[in-house]
């Protein structure tokens, strides 16, 4: 069994619908259990910035499904709540991002674990530290340690 984070994102149509949804999804995956969500946030966009502020929040799963077969499913459940890829950062009804499995360290093609970047953004470390501030990003320390780094990004929780 392993313990996986997952990064949930959207900002077209109704984000908190889409959101809650897409939780429901990870919690029906096979040999997938949904141990917690964190609170939903508010943020905005990074990159691309003429688009709507996203919701943002994290869930926490046990699963005996590989790193890569964890991925896949993530981009098939984008893939039937209507996710297209038209460029980099583009605004998206749903982007599901694997951030941690167990302490594992991978750089393929497809999936680079720990997520790049995610020790740079608030909309993931602060939701992760409301499910487990002790976790490791491996390479960059316990997620509580690397809050101060992004306390200048606008962050807001939703009721």
């Amino acid at each position: 069994m392993a313990r996986a984070f997952v990064a949930l994102g959207a900002n077209l149509g109704r984000p908190d619908v889409q959101l809650r949804r897409a939780l429901e999804m990870l919690a029906m995956l096979p040999d997938t259990w949904l141990v917690k969500a964190s609170p939903f946030y508010a943020s905005a966009p990074v990159g691309y910035a003429e688009q709507p502020d996203f919701v943002n929040a994290v869930a926490e799963l046990d699963t005996v499904l590989t790193p890569q077969a964890l991925i896949e499913a993530l981009f098939a459940i984008e893939a039937l709540l209507g996710r297209t890829r038209s460029f980099k950062n583009a605004p998206r009804v749903l982007d599901l991002d694997l951030l941690l499995y167990d302490q594992l360290r991978l750089d393929t093609s497809d999936l680079i674990l720990p997520h790049p970047r995610m020790h740079e953004r608030a909309f993931v470390l602060v939701p992760l530290a409301d499910i487990d501030p002790d976790v490791m990003v491996p390479g960059f320390g316990q997620v509580a340690a690397l809050l101060p780094t992004v306390r200048d990004q606008a962050l807001h929780r939703l009721p």
